[in-house]
């Protein structure tokens, strides 16, 4: 009997640990995860990117690819992407893709990053050059600073390449330059050029990486391929450092905090106000932009909500309208900002003259507010007409609505005889001032 317990004890055991087992021992076949960055070079790749580097640890991965499209972005954020990649446990490729793509600006240090680099047909890689925080030129000193750490860095990542991969990666930045595939393989600043994925995997079979301080093989032979894609926070934040949609939150959050301002009471024209200038606030910290253009947005809301409180036939809201799409103008698209990081024009013109329209409508709704007569409360039966209850001498009744009122007749005209019409002119408290209404 003790026996028995003991080899079904046993039993449960190994299958327990067999549960354990991670699904690399179980099968030869490697793993490869694929993470795909199609935006700016900003905080929320590099969220992105440290979450597939720690799944990629944890699944036991053979390889990370990290397919990347990007016109660049901050030097900040570069940076933490590049200590990500080198001080990975599981080798990094940067695989500039799909046709069409470029690595440009901070993309161009990222790919030079990676344990090994690979294109797609038809995609570019450089210009480099940095720019200041809000997209200006930098000063001459400042500007060769920036530059020669730049190039010391590019030399310190492609340490092991051809010497003419260092002397282009240094021309991307000292001269903006951009390399096509071909020109950036045959310098030896990528190691392949690949069609798609499966192509690049089968080239990199066997080839040797360099990682923390050791040389690996990458087995890639019929890997398995598993894409980790970005969680909805991700995505949300990336869509909060797109400047257009920056634009677009600040105008409507002004213009909701400013409803609810002019008429209180509500709370949902505030609330929206508060949650967009919330999530506009993310996106202004991340993106280069000119604080200058505050001021005329600033400017511009004040006279939108001048023109309501005292209106001046649209003058006001005409001068605001300008002032706003001169102050988005300043703001997002100063002459030196990256073209991926402007606001198109158009919408700036448009969503300005939305908000001119929408505040232009509501000056004339507190307008004709304020001349149309009072229909509510007992000011409103100045000048209605009823007729006497009681014999005004002068003091009476009169019935107005369906009411009884206590009425006096004002002046000197006499005593009105019940059944006579009367009009009201004026309210004393709970008391009508009335007057022999004109017969028909």
């Amino acid at each position: 009997m003790s026996r028995r317990l003991v080899w079904v004890w046993s039993v449960l055991f190994l299958a327990l640990m067999a549960g354990f087992i991670p699904v690399r021992a179980q099968t030869d076949t490697p793993l490869v995860i694929v993470l795909t960055v199609d935006d700016a070079v900003a905080p929320p790749m590099v969220e992105y990117l440290k979450r597939g580097l720690s799944w990629a640890d944890q699944q036991g991965a053979e390889l990370v690819v990290m397919q990347l499209n990007t016109p660049g972005g901050s030097i900040d954020s570069m940076n933490e992407v590049i200590q990500l990649i080198r001080n990975s446990r599981v080798p990094v490729v940067v695989y500039v893709a799909p046709s069409g793509a470029m690595a440009g600006s901070a993309g161009t240090v990222v790919v030079l990053a990676g344990h090994a680099a690979a294109m797609a047909p038809d995609t570019v890689i450089g210009a480099a050059s940095p720019v200041g925080g809000q997209g200006e030129d930098l000063g001459e000193t400042m500007q060769a600073k920036v530059k020669e750490a730049l190039k010391a860095e590019v030399r310190s990542l492609a340490k092991g390449r051809d010497p003419r991969a260092i002397e282009l990666a240094e021309q991307t930045i000292d001269k903006a330059a951009a390399a096509s595939n071909e020109e950036a393989f045959a310098a030896g600043m990528v190691d392949f050029i690949a069609a798609d994925i499966p192509d690049l995997l089968r080239q990199l079979d066997g080839f040797k990486v360099e990682i923390n301080g050791g040389e690996q093989t990458l087995v890639t032979k019929d890997a398995r391929v598993e894409a980790v894609s970005e969680s909805f926070i991700e995505k949300l934040l990336a869509v909060l450092t797109n400047s257009a949609i920056v634009f677009l939150l600040i105008t409507i959050g002004v213009q909701a905090i400013l409803i609810e301002i002019s008429s209180p009471g509500g709370w949902v024209a505030g609330f929206i106000g508060v949650v967009c200038l919330a999530l506009a606030a993310y996106g202004l910290g991340v993106l280069p932009v000119n604080w200058f253009g505050v001021v005329f947005m600033i400017v511009a809301f004040v006279l939108f909500i001048l023109d309501i409180k005292a209106p001046t036939h649209g003058a006001l809201t005409a001068a605001g309208t300008v002032s706003l799409i001169v102050g988005a103008l300043v703001m997002f698209n100063s002459p030196n900002v990256p073209n991926f990081q402007r606001v198109p024009v158009p919408l700036i013109i448009g969503a300005s003259l939305s908000t001119g329209i929408i505040f232009f409508v509501i000056m004339l709704i507190g307008v004709r507010a304020q001349k149309t007569p009072v229909s509510m409360g007992i000011e409103s039966l100045v000048g209605r007409v009823g007729t006497a209850r009681t014999d005004l001498a002068p003091r009476g009744q009169v019935q107005l609505g369906g009411e009884l009122w206590t009425a006096e007749l004002i002046e000197a005209e006499g005593a009105l005889s019940a059944g006579e019409p009367v009009k009201v002119v004026a309210v004393d408290g709970l008391r009508l001032l009335v007057r022999k209404a004109p017969l028909k």
